[in-house]
């Protein structure tokens, strides 16, 4: 059973891989935009800096970050060893559709017909990325009942606010939620 669940351990996504490598700056969503946007760690590896700061959710900074940590000879060592010991993910596929690319999105409150965390992978499967506060950058929050402090926040900065209904129709438009 050990021996099977290390063989287990080594599939995992080219998502996870990235943000498991500990690059200073690239947290969970961050490591989704970039295994999006480079299909491939080789493609990452070999990415410039103009190149990831068009990546959506890489600033300056976290572009020479990964830029640093790619140049490193002992995380290039690192790399080559995980892979080398069999850490492996499925080919890349064509991202589906995703027009919320890059958008951030808040989802706040009690919803009534799902959890927060199924409504922040609906979102994220549209390529946008969830943050857990309100800002001028975001692009529209999802209020459910009881939303508090972020929804007094988000009229006050005057970004769209959307109820559970209206956010369960934007999924069926998308097609993610049945009718």
């Amino acid at each position: 059973n050990l021996l099977d669940a290390i063989e287990n351990s080594k599939k995992t996504t080219l998502a996870a891989f990235i943000y498991a490598l500990g690059i200073r700056g690239v947290g969970e969503t961050t490591a989704r935009m970039l295994a999006n946007t480079f299909q491939t760690l080789d493609a990452l590896r070999h990415a410039d800096l103009e190149t990831l700061k068009k990546t959506p959710d890489v600033g300056d900074i976290t572009a020479e970050w990964i830029i640093d940590f790619f140049q490193a000879p002992h995380n290039l060592e690192v790399l080559d060893r995980l892979l080398a010991a069999g850490i492996h993910w499925d080919a890349p596929v064509a991202p589906p559709r995703q027009p919320l690319n890059g958008e951030s999105w808040v989802v706040t409150g009690t919803l009534s017909s799902m959890g927060r965390d199924e409504a922040t992978q609906l979102l994220q499967a549209l390529g946008a990325r969830v943050s857990g506060s309100v800002s001028a950058k975001t692009k529209c929050v999802v209020a459910g009942e009881k939303a508090g402090s972020k929804l007094d926040k988000a009229e006050k900065l005057g970004v769209p606010v959307i109820n559970e209904e209206q956010f369960i129709d934007l999924m069926h438009n998308y097609g993610l939620l049945e009718a």
